[in-house]
């Protein structure tokens, strides 16, 4: 475990286990040019330039930094258009790391949504998940088909103790089969570890509950993997049947009973890219043909070559516990640190980053004016943190226009892997925590712009009133000159 007491400290403190050899400059700017930035930008953190982020923590995909074997692998790259050994050395890994025979590449995770939803969706399809995410929903309904989340009713509570809050509902599964007929669900979808609930994992005795009832009615398995590395390590760690197991036979027994996998390398693998990876030479033939037409050739999907080679040495990190586990803990120490300030944080601990409940941190505040983004909002113009809204501002409208309220609105602080120092991590806690002693002072937003899809990447939205002025006056007042 990569942590260490320090003297004279009681808290455990998580431990780098690689050292730093190439830096990035970054820059802060002033408060008052927060509040300018993040208007210009309309109160929406995806559209902030990054020159204008200290600290970036709006996602962990395709932003992990690379270990020295990746650069170096990318050197060897074959760059071939057909018949490249670059992409055979990926194949060998792929097999070797999940078992899998078969390989389509695509460019990045919701690539691959396309092209699994393009193959077995059709209108009136019904399509089972623990819970959604915002790119497979839109692929799946724009072709006629709904999400039925099935995710336990414990995993929608905020703090509790229960170590796999992304747990399917195995009874709710059993009863939904029946009700509309295995005929009308051409796959149960497993995502592991739980993106929209603060990436909280799955037990693997839960996900082969999931296989065997699917293999029972004749139901495709597809496992969702972009997030499997920190679930195999919450696997490891809090799973009783499994703590004797070594990340690689938890990864090959979990794989095996899976029909179909994708990811997305840009978070698995440390790189950027993606795939489906099957033993099922029918399911990839269905899905083959739409490789080309919406990817690239067979042997590059729309990867560019070099991260290929990253993504084949990133994969094998993955397997590395010591590697695995950086991500994690740092995400727990976050997390601690603010929950014993009275920062009401998702608990325990999930993947992907730290997660801020903002229905309670902003108690109060009208679900219309969306908590999660004014806090985002806020953070931004705190300490230019940039973190994501995930709440109701990442749904869809209903089909008559009405709002679709979130079930949980969260600030997600991403965590990506070995790129923020402990002192970062510190800052970031500093600044929410002075933001939280002065959480009066922020109000909603309204929209301005409003995509009728995926509207978090690029709607724009405006403060209801002049809040972010007096948030931002009242930060000078504390901390005079400094940024």
């Amino acid at each position: 475990m990569s942590t260490i007491k320090f003297y004279q400290q009681d808290q455990q403190v998580p431990l780098e286990m690689h050292k730093v050899r190439v830096v990035q400059k970054l820059f802060l700017p002033t408060v008052e040019e927060r509040v300018e930035k993040i208007n210009e930008a309309g109160n929406n953190t995806f559209l902030l330039q990054n020159k204008d982020v200290y600290m970036d923590m709006l996602t962990d995909s395709g932003v992990n930094a690379m270990s020295d074997n990746q650069v170096a692998a990318m050197m060897q790259a074959d760059d071939s258009y057909a018949g490249s050994e670059t992409c055979n050395r990926l194949i060998k890994v792929l097999k070797d790391v999940f078992g899998t025979e078969y390989f389509l590449p695509a460019h990045q995770g919701r690539a691959c949504e396309n092209i699994l939803a393009e193959a077995f969706v059709r209108p009136g399809d019904v399509i089972p998940m623990n819970f959604h995410f915002t790119t497979t929903k839109a692929h799946i309904t724009r072709l006629g088909g709904s999400v039925v989340e099935l995710i336990r009713p414990i995993g929608l509570k905020p703090k509790n103790n229960e170590p796999f809050k992304g747990n399917f509902d195995i009874p709710r599964l059993e009863a939904l089969i029946q009700e509309v007929g295995a005929e009308h669900i051409p796959f149960v979808r497993i995502e592991a570890g739980t993106n929209l609930v603060g990436g909280q994992p799955l037990s693997l005795e839960n996900m082969l509950q999931v296989a065997a009832i699917c293999k029972k009615h004749g139901i495709i398995t597809v496992l969702d993997a972009s997030l499997l590395q920190d679930n195999l390590y919450f696997i490891k760690t809090r799973e009783e049947a499994c703590k004797n197991m070594s990340i690689r036979e938890i990864t090959r027994t979990l794989c095996d009973q899976m029909d179909l996998i994708y990811f997305s390398s840009r978070k698995l693998g440390f790189a950027r890219g993606g795939g489906i990876v099957s033993n099922n030479e029918k399911l990839i033939l269905r899905m083959k043909e739409f490789i080309p037409l919406y990817e690239g050739f067979l042997t590059y999907g729309g990867m560019e070559v070099r991260s290929m080679e990253a993504i084949a040495i990133g994969l094998q990190e993955t397997m590395d516990e010591e590697i695995i586990n950086q991500g994690p803990l740092f995400i727990e120490y976050l997390v601690k640190e603010l929950d014993d300030y009275g920062v009401p944080m998702i608990m325990p601990a999930g993947g992907l980053g730290a997660h801020i409940n903002a229905t309670e941190f902003l108690k109060g505040m009208p679900h219309d004016q969306y908590p999660a983004g004014a806090l985002a909002a806020a953070l931004y113009i705190a300490g230019g943190i940039r973190g994501m809204e995930r709440g109701t501002i990442s749904e869809q409208r209903e089909t008559d226009g009405s709002e679709h309220f979130a079930e949980l609105e969260l600030l997600r602080l991403a965590c990506p892997r070995r790129v923020f120092t402990l002192s970062q991590i510190k800052y970031c806690a500093d600044r929410v925590k002075w933001l939280y002693d002065n959480r009066s002072l922020i109000g909603g937003l309204k929209w301005v712009e409003e995509p009728a899809v995926l509207r978090f990447f690029f709607g724009r939205l405006a403060p209801v009133n002049d809040w972010q002025q007096k948030l931002a006056a009242k930060f000078r007042q504390d901390f005079g000159d400094s940024l």
